[in-house]
């Protein structure tokens, strides 16, 4: 049993909100909910585990960096930490457009999970705990079967939230209660025959959590995720491998963070490749491996997958990259990036050392893969609010996601949306032309998903107006809605806004001349001279040249900062193609402003085919454009339902 009847006794201390798990998506949500006012408790299974990096070392990459930046824009934190414990930087897909230009910096995992907790530690309105919660306690709303009773009230009987209870039989009384229980949920480690009932690094799993939700009506899902093995750096061989240095200048992921601050020492990284016999001895050893034999349930992570699927799925490949990271400055272990698995432990030091570099490797950790609990996020509003649960929120890798970031973003949103909600307000609801942070949520919330979640660039349609180095321009004025940006640093943003207008006005006005210092300047970058004069703009609109490289010949230039600098080239540069796309979101718009009433009776609409009626009241979306995005409801659904709300319903 969990706990005896005599056990079981009410904590008298009062909170606002209840955060359950203190990963990267509760920091971020205890976080919020503390800084709106409220409140907040903290559980966590391991203090020692806050803000803890199970798998890779680091933080941001390809689509990975836009949400850092948006979640910084918006208020919170994680931007701040790995500015303050980065080892290694890099702006990603340099040679590419600023659409999927994306940071990624290689965190001391150690010290972000230190530093990360001190800034909750000191946080008013927060008390973290260390325990189990086993139970979330709950009571019906009040509901009638009269006529006046909304379909929606009949379709999920709603209840409410009103506390938690712990392992120790403690109960805690809250108005709200967010889920960021990542990987922990009845949580599994496999490796080989090997098999524990423990949560990543060995910590405890949360075995009983998935019960008590079961009972109030949520669906659970079963993932499965992985990690490669750490190597003793002394038992490594760096001659045979590629050095892979950080950026020269460093970019910080926090808008308010001084650029000087982060002009460190930084570590390096190695690059190595399998072979054939790294893939002969996998081939050799897969009766062997959990993900084949059928140990493992879960599904996995497409997009990130074990060395084991890699040389199964891709035959015709002879090598595959592997990535030796440092996990700190103060450790000796190397995470081996690219090469997760679950396969025994003998065969693991077989195919690690078939390697160049790792021919005499000592591994430190084993891969392994874990197996956990989550939920099917459909069953969750916009806001990450239960439909059928008024009060209880979710975010991170629960809501069936993968990453510390997409964890992050989802729960800060989470917890502004909580104690938006407690505040008797609007939850805030970023749609997918605001941020890669709206895609992410809007993917989860309206798509069906059979393996866990990973943000792309190319799962958002407008990425050239979600560049990363525009998020604090973008989302800046949410964060000081809700309260988390403070009012100094929103009018730095205004200032930012005035000196990005005035210096497109100027450049857009300037007249350059055929002088012979204009026509040298063009001959040594390789563009065309002039025959006439010509505007600044036009210069910059040049494949060949920048906003940067011309300011020899731009007398009139003023002294701006960088980031300033680096919006006026790329809103040139790119104006036609910027301007082209957002009339495309003025389209989008038009659907996501078009809004469906909640207690919509869907079955009454009588020329709704039967999939897009099943779908349409199990999803209960909020706009016509969320509908559109459900799988099973068609183009020809849409134009029903927009007659239906246009004509009839009006009348």
């Amino acid at each position: 049993m969990k706990y005896s009847a005599n056990s079981v006794w009410e904590n008298r201390d009062c909170y606002d909100v209840a955060v359950v798990g203190a990963g990267h998506a509760g920091c971020e949500a205890a976080l919020a909910t503390a800084r709106m006012g409220f409140k907040t408790i903290l559980f966590t299974v391991s203090v020692d585990g806050i803000a803890l990096m199970p798998c890779n070392p680091n933080i941001g990459g390809s689509s990975k960096g836009h949400l850092v930046r948006e979640i910084d824009a918006l208020g919170g934190e994680m931007g701040k930490v790995i500015d303050r414990t980065f080892i290694q930087s890099k702006m990603l897909n340099r040679s590419k457009g600023p659409a999927v230009h994306s940071l990624r910096a290689q965190a001391d995992k150690a010290d972000y999970s230190r530093t990360m907790r001190q800034v909750l530690q000191n946080q008013e309105r927060l008390d973290i705990r260390q325990m189990e919660v086993t139970d979330i306690l709950t009571e019906e709303l009040k509901t009638t079967n009269d006529e006046k009773t909304t379909i929606v009230e009949k379709k999920y009987a709603a209840k409410r939230v009103i506390g938690v209870r712990t392992y120790s039989g403690a109960t805690y009384r809250c108005k709200a209660v967010i889920l960021c229980t990542g990987t922990y949920l009845k949580a599994r480690c496999i490796y080989g025959e090997v098999s524990m009932q423990t949560g990543p690094n060995g910590l405890q799993a949360a075995n009983y959590l998935s019960d008590s939700l079961k009972s109030i009506g949520i669906e659970m899902y079963r993932f499965k995720t992985g990690t490669p093995a750490r190597i003793d750096k002394n038992s490594i061989d760096f001659s045979k491998m590629e050095e892979q240095k950080g950026d020269k200048r460093i970019v910080p992921f926090s808008f308010a963070t001084n650029p000087d601050d982060v002009q460190i020492e930084q570590e390096s990284c190695w690059l190595t490749y399998t072979n054939e016999t790294t893939h002969d001895i996998i081939r050799k050893n897969l009766d062997r491996s959990p993900l084949f034999s059928g140990m493992i349930e879960g599904t996995g992570p497409r997009y990130c997958p074990s060395i084991e699927d890699k040389v199964v799925k891709f035959a015709d490949k002879n090598r595959h990259q592997v990535f030796i990271e440092p996990e700190g400055r103060e450790t000796t272990e190397m995470y081996v990036g690219g090469m997760s698995s679950s396969l025994p432990e003998d065969v693991q030091y077989a195919m690690y050392r078939s390697v160049p570099g790792l021919e005499h490797a000592k591994i430190v950790r084993n891969a392994y893969a874990i197996e956990y609990d989550c939920i099917d996020a459909r069953q969750l509003k916009s806001t990450l609010e239960f439909k059928n649960v008024e009060g209880l929120f979710s975010g991170g890798q629960f809501n069936g996601s993968s990453g510390y970031e997409e964890a992050a973003a989802q729960g800060l949103v989470a917890g502004i949306n909580a104690a938006r909600k407690l505040q008797g307000k609007e939850g805030i609801v970023i749609d997918r032309s605001q941020g890669y942070i709206g895609v992410l949520i809007d993917d989860l919330v309206t798509k069906e998903s059979h393996e866990p979640y990973r943000m792309m660039t190319s799962r958002a349609e407008y990425r050239l107006l979600l560049r990363q180095d525009n998020a604090d321009l973008r989302l800046t004025k949410i964060g000081y809605d809700v309260g988390l940006i403070d009012k100094e640093r929103y009018q730095k943003l205004l200032k930012k806004e005035q000196m990005i207008f005035d210096e497109i006005e100027r450049v857009n006005r300037t007249n350059i001349g055929t002088s012979e210092e204009v026509q040298r300047l063009l001959e040594n970058h390789g563009s065309t001279p002039l025959v006439s004069g010509i505007k600044l703009a036009e210069l910059i609109r040049r494949p060949e040249l920048s906003y940067e490289c011309l300011e020899s010949i731009d007398k009139e230039r003023p002294e701006l900062p960088f980031d300033v600098v680096e919006q006026v080239n790329i809103n040139i540069k790119y104006e036609g193609y910027i301007k082209r796309q957002e009339r495309q979101v003025e389209q989008f718009k038009k659907l996501e402003n078009k809004k469906i009433p909640e207690d919509l009776d869907y079955e009454k609409i009588k020329s709704l085919r039967i999939e897009a009626k099943q779908k349409l009241n199990a999803m209960r979306p909020i706009s016509i454009g969320q509908a559109s995005r459900i799988s099973g409801v068609s183009p020809a659904d849409i134009s029903v339902l927009l007659v239906y709300l246009g004509g009839e319903r009006l009348n």
